[in-house]
């Protein structure tokens, strides 16, 4: 039998990825409110490193993880490694004249958590790259809407391809929802994922904005000439090679697997105890560190402040497979 045309193959893994969507969300729709009440209860029961949230809001939790593994591979980084790894490391300490790292955004009614990963530790490494000198904040919603080979925008992308667009056709910048200081602002204002806060609650998951390749009315920058292009993007393996790449170049994107305790995670180190899996969620690595033997990584979320450790979480390392793919760049200066 023939090998079929680039067309059909195109059409083929269209269909694959489509089903594979699809199968997500319906798995995703399990975690139902009711569902994660007892899952933090048995998570509290056990007594172990982290704690759960058994006042979650009952609302839909169908949405909000949107990282699909496989699809596009970037190069592997060879890395000579460093010897003198500290007990513990957090970016924010390292380069305080990088503020952007300390930054907690909100990727709202939209499954664009690949695309938030990836802008936001571009952004950190833009301004490592050149000593603080710049404080441009790269846009999640550009990515989102005009990568036409990331993905399926707010149902869900491949962080390597993010970072291999930053590599062949740059990003601009971009602020949250209503700011007018960047090229564009995102779609989505914030609003309350897996708790109760100051703002108003998710609603359902909003279909991903057209590509606007324009910036905003009154920025006095060109879209075209806004662009932070990436001189290369790759991955990082090995968890000596993470640390190494942490503390030399700053925060990268990682994607781990989501299970249903995850969803109800209020603080402490997590590790999975008890539910289904979900599908993959993509975030920012900012550091590391032990507490009582245990170590971690800690890690910014996309879910706003009000989640979580004042919007972070620790994860135990080697857990849900958060150290196999790990995706990164550096800047064109």
């Amino acid at each position: 039998m023939k090998n079929p045309s680039p067309h059909v193959r195109h059409c083929l893994l269209y269909v694959i990825m489509r089903s594979a969507i699809i199968f997500a969300i319906l798995a995703i729709a399990l975690a139902h409110p009711p569902r994660l009440v007892e899952v933090a209860k048995k998570v509290n029961s056990l007594h172990t490193t982290w704690i759960a949230n058994e006042a979650i809001p009952t609302r839909d939790y169908s949405k909000f993880i949107g990282a699909l593994r496989g699809g596009y591979e970037l190069p592997v980084k060879s890395i000579s490694l460093r010897g003198d790894f500290p007990e513990s490391f957090d970016a924010a300490e390292n380069w305080p004249e990088c503020p952007s790292i300390k930054e907690i955004r909100d990727q709202s009614v939209c499954g664009s958590c690949w695309a938030f990963g990836a802008a936001e530790a571009a952004t950190d490494r833009l301004c490592i790259a050149t000593k603080g000198a710049n404080q441009d904040r790269l846009s999640s919603e550009d990515l989102l809407t005009c990568c036409d080979g990331c993905g399926f925008g707010c149902n869900g992308g491949f962080p390597a391809a993010a970072w291999n667009w930053f590599h062949q056709t740059g990003v601009t910048t971009g602020g949250e929802y209503g700011t007018t200081n960047w090229c564009n602002a995102y779609a989505f204002p914030k609003c309350e994922h897996h708790s109760t806060g100051k703002y108003p609650p998710c609603g359902d998951t909003e279909p991903t904005p057209a590509c606007v390749r324009k910036c905003q009315d009154g920025y006095p920058i060109e879209y075209s000439r806004d662009k932070h292009m990436f001189q290369e993007a790759y991955n990082v393996r090995g968890i000596k090679e993470i640390k190494t790449e942490l503390m030399t170049n700053g925060p990268v994107e990682v994607t781990f697997d989501v299970y249903e305790d995850f969803m109800t995670y209020k603080s402490g180190i997590y590790q999975h105890v008890t539910g289904t899996n979900l599908g993959g969620h993509a975030v920012k690595l900012v550091g590391w560190g032990v507490e009582n033997g245990v170590e971690y990584w800690k890690v910014a979320n996309s879910w706003n402040e009000d989640w979580g450790e004042n919007g972070y979480f620790r994860i135990k390392m080697g857990e849900c497979r958060i150290e196999s793919d790990v995706v990164c760049g550096l800047p064109q200066l």
